[in-house]
């Protein structure tokens, strides 16, 4: 049996009590966090998806620790299950994400969905770019990186550019997410933060972002250096 109960004596067999110190340094507010290393629930995520009564898991709201929602997020990633029922899964799952490790972990899995159904969860992610909420608006932000590509490009700057929102994970997902443009459409994303709207603080940690990219070279950097705003 699959219940939540079973899956948290395996987890609690699973704790790293140094792991639990570093990772909770990185997610401040978290205080449910046992210490286990993400590839040890990845093994688990793809254990538990091989019984017939997964669901029973994933849909369970009597979960008491960070790793048993951050397993059931990989769950609903890697099972295999058709995508209406999968995009279904998805919209259960986006309230409970409230950090940016799960939020970001679950967004990476969810690339077989994306695969599948792109325009399907193109559509779906929309309302969650214009969320008032900071994880709901970091999910539909990070889930953009999966449309970093010739057909969306523009689309994406230009949701960068109408972006306004003071939540702290939300502006870091807009700077990474236009980092990453940088890297693979150079040419379009230095012109486009040439004439970025986009508030100081945003703007700033997306020129650093992509400072801090290995796939950018010095004298690129360089420019983009002299382009921060005082």
């Amino acid at each position: 049996m699959t219940t939540t109960e079973n899956i948290r004596k395996e987890l609690q067999a699973l704790v790293d009590a140094k792991y639990k110190e570093f990772h909770s340094s990185l997610l401040p507010g978290a205080n449910n966090i046992l210490g286990v290393r993400i590839p040890q629930l990845r093994i688990m995520a793809k254990e538990i998806i091989k019984k017939e009564d997964w669901r029973t898991f994933v849909e369970s709201t009597d979960t008491n620790y960070y790793e048993e929602t951050m397993l059931q997020g990989m769950i609903i990633g890697l099972a295999n299950m058709e995508l209406e029922e999968r995009m279904n899964y998805v919209a259960m799952f986006i309230p409970r994400i409230d950090n940016w490790a799960v939020c970001d972990i679950f967004c990476s899995e969810l690339k077989t969905a994306v695969k599948k159904g792109k325009e399907t969860v193109w559509q779906f992610i929309q309302p969650y770019l214009k969320s008032p909420q900071e994880f709901e608006l970091r999910f539909g932000i990070v889930m953009l990186f999966h449309y970093i590509d010739e057909e969306h490009i523009d689309l994406l700057l230009k949701y960068a550019d109408s972006f306004c929102h003071d939540a702290y994970y939300a502006r870091m997902a807009i700077a990474w997410m236009i980092s990453i443009c940088f890297v693979k459409f150079p040419e379009k994303t230095m012109e486009h933060l040439k004439h970025s709207k986009l508030d100081n603080w945003t703007y700033n940690k997306s020129l650093q972002k992509t400072i801090e990219s290995l796939r950018v070279d010095k004298r690129t950097k360089d420019v983009l250096r002299s382009m921060k705003r005082r």
